[in-house]
């Protein structure tokens, strides 16, 4: 490579790398849902952003009422393209825009994106692995959203999203409030065969020579102690869900227990992992322990043992 040549691919390097400092977005389009008539007062945005040097796809919905509204990070569940968020849904993805809007609708600015490896982001899933920063750089790109309130936040996910849901609370303090459904929390325990060979072991780093390390890692119940006391959690899971049971909520209650970290925990009778035979409750719930610790800013609860 001539000097000259060399000189210019520097710069290029140099240029790419000081954008990705200043700035997180790199693209907010603005997607036209003018057929989805349901969704009139809100708008749905698709948005690159950088995360360690990645280019990684997200999808946003807000009201179009102009003013600062609190918000909510969505998690999404599955991994690669298994589950990835996109716009309308299909082809075992999840719909951002149907998905989004019950809670752009309550008022809510609401943000979630395809981790590494899934959808059109850049990089590899490591379920778990280094794609945290995935979730937390979302928190950063945040601040460049007029609409969103970033002293509000909360974090809402599902399944795998619960997982990223509480690796996220262990490793920033800027989550308000948090949610989570059918998530996991022992994965050392393997009653899915399947997703060992096919999910962990391709995409989990050095997988078969620190199995044990590395599941610990993505398991909440072995690290409880780190959650922040001052986070509250909605936990929910269905009693008949095959993918996640809900053993793994229960022993996760046990250990917040412990360390009297406040937490909710609500079990859907005879409900499966996406709790579809009572989605209108579940949504109702998210919205109103949102509307409490992010809208009204209600004091957290008491958890020190008291009463007559």
């Amino acid at each position: 490579m001539s000097r000259f040549y060399c000189f210019l691919y520097l710069n290029f390097v140099l240029l790419q790398a000081c954008q990705a400092q200043t700035t997180k977005i790199i693209s907010q389009v603005k997607v036209d849902i003018t057929d989805a008539t349901t969704l009139a007062d809100i708008e749905i945005f698709e948005i690159t952003y950088w995360s360690d040097g990645l280019k990684i796809e997200a999808f946003a919905a807000m009201p179009k009422k102009e003013g600062k509204y609190p918000t909510i990070i969505f998690n999404r569940g599955g991994n690669r393209d298994f589950g990835a968020l996109s716009l309308r849904g299909g082809n075992r993805t999840y719909p951002a825009i149907y998905g989004f809007a019950p809670f752009a609708k309550a008022g809510y600015v609401v943000i979630g994106c395809n981790y590494r490896g899934g959808g059109k982001s850049e990089g590899q899933d490591e379920f778990g692995g280094k794609d945290i920063n995935d979730v937390l750089n979302l928190i950063e790109a945040l601040k460049e959203i007029p609409k969103a309130d970033t002293d509000k936040i909360g974090m809402y996910g599902w399944s795998r999203g619960g997982m990223m849901t509480y690796l996220a609370l262990t490793k920033t303090d800027k989550i308000k409030a948090a949610a989570v459904g059918g998530a996991p929390t022992d994965k050392t325990i393997i009653d899915r065969p399947n997703m060992e060979t096919n999910v962990y072991a391709e995409l989990i780093p050095n997988y078969w020579e620190n199995k044990e390390a590395e599941l610990k890692k993505r398991s909440a119940v072995f690290w409880a102690d780190k959650f922040p006391k001052d986070v509250p959690l909605l936990i929910m899971h269905g009693n008949s869900d095959w993918r996640v049971k809900s053993t793994h909520s229960l022993k996760l209650a046990l250990e917040l227990e412990k360390h009297r970290i406040p937490y909710r925990l609500k079990i859907f009778d005879g409900a499966d992992h996406g709790i579809k035979q009572y989605r209108s409750e579940v949504n109702e719930d998210v919205i109103f322990w949102f509307n409490r610790f992010l809208k009204r800013v209600e004091k957290l609860p008491n958890m020190a043992f008291h009463g007559n």
